[in-house]
């Protein structure tokens, strides 16, 4: 099986993700020849550092580099303040200087703790991206957002910057558990219903055969995803339009990720999937699209184990509407306290709607909680 290149065009920040098997194997020589220097700290949690990080050392060493790994708890509770303020610490503690780069080798917390760190350590530190997971592989690793969360919401403190490399090992991808799979499978659909609909019916038909391990099926997902998010982010960078389609269902879907705790009990691609649901539901209520819409997406969700209504997790009740709306207020897409939302006519036929009307979603809220 060969080795799939996308090429996200961004001029002088420019950069291609690799994807295909193996890849972990030769990251050394893919690192070097994109000029990296001989200096690497490596941001890995522990899981991750014990499955993958003695290939990758091994390979970064026999291409010459000297790597140090830096271990961060596991869980999206990581992406905080207190986190991060470590591993800069630890980061400066090695004797870093500006030659040195950064790499992510995990999941999309990883992958935006890192990015984050590589830009503002030293004022700006090269990066490279190699995710470990599919949520990662498919949206976080590509086009340069990197963040942490605050009391407020998520991701609301970061920066853009650009990787100078994604490796996209599909290997990895197999000692993941099953939900977690699931739950990146939930960004890989989202590329379907923003402006891809064949692709949408692509993933009714194989989807499943790719999450159950056919690489071959799962290689031409992650590139025709890694394809339609590197069109997007080369189109608009710093999403002053056309990139916040990418958050399709995730102003609804973080809402219910913050109330529920960031603890493990509602991983970001279950949020997802429920929010893209209600974003659906909701483009219904405004009279955009059709019932029969919005049930070929909960359909499909639900066909692979996703959830498309708000579930308990963990002891946390069910959140109510009010909490919700005040988490969406303080979304990073919201203008002047109005609440812009991702929204649909079709399968494909997503687009930005800003200021909308509180009172509407308020009733597609509850109406969704009451399922």
């Amino acid at each position: 099986m060969t080795t799939e290149t996308v090429h996200v065009d961004l001029g002088a920040r420019s950069y291609d993700i690799l994807i295909g098997p193996g890849l972990l194997d030769k990251a050394g020589e893919h690192i070097r020849a994109v000029g990296c220097q001989d200096r690497l700290i490596v941001v890995a949690d522990a899981a991750v550092a014990d499955i993958h990080w003695p290939r990758v050392s091994k390979s970064l060493k026999s291409s010459g580099f000297r790597a140090d790994l830096i271990k961060i708890p596991q869980g999206e509770s990581s992406k905080s303040f207190q986190t991060f303020s470590k591993l800069l610490d630890e980061a400066l503690s090695l004797g870093i200087d500006r030659r040195t780069t950064i790499v992510a080798l995990g999941g999309g917390v990883v992958g935006d703790l890192a990015g984050f760190a590589a830009s503002v350590l030293l004022r700006g530190l090269n990066f490279v991206q190699i995710p470990t997971t599919l949520l990662a592989q498919v949206d976080s690793s590509v086009g340069g957002k990197t963040a942490i969360n605050s009391a407020a919401g998520k991701n609301l403190v970061g920066a853009f910057h650009q990787p100078k490399l994604v490796l996209a090992d599909l290997n990895a991808l197999e000692t993941l558990p099953k939900r977690e799979l699931l739950a990146g499978y939930a960004e890989v659909l989202k590329y379907g219903l923003i402006n891809r609909p064949t692709f949408f019916e692509w993933l009714n038909n194989n989807g499943a055969a790719a999450l159950s391990g056919d690489l071959k099926l799962m290689a031409t997902a992650v590139a025709e995803c890694c394809r339609a998010k590197a069109e997007i982010v080369a189109a608009d960078e710093r999403e002053s339009n056309q990139r916040a389609l990418l958050n399709l269902g995730h102003t609804f879907g973080h809402a219910f990720e913050a109330e529920a705790g960031y603890d493990g009990g509602l991983l970001h691609g279950e949020a997802v999937a429920i929010g893209m649901a209600i974003a659906f539901q909701h483009s219904v209520r405004l009279g955009l699209t059709t019932n029969e819409v919005a049930n070929q997406v909960a359909d499909s969700l639900k066909a692979v184990g996703l959830p498309v209504i708000p579930e308990l997790t963990g002891n946390r009740p069910i959140p109510s509407v009010d909490a919700l709306l005040t988490r969406m207020k303080a979304d990073k897409k919201s203008l002047d306290g109005k609440i812009t939302l991702i929204l649909a006519r079709g399968i494909g036929e997503a687009f930005v709607s800003p200021d909308c009307e509180i009172k509407q979603i308020r009733a597609t809220l509850s109406q969704a909680l009451s399922v």
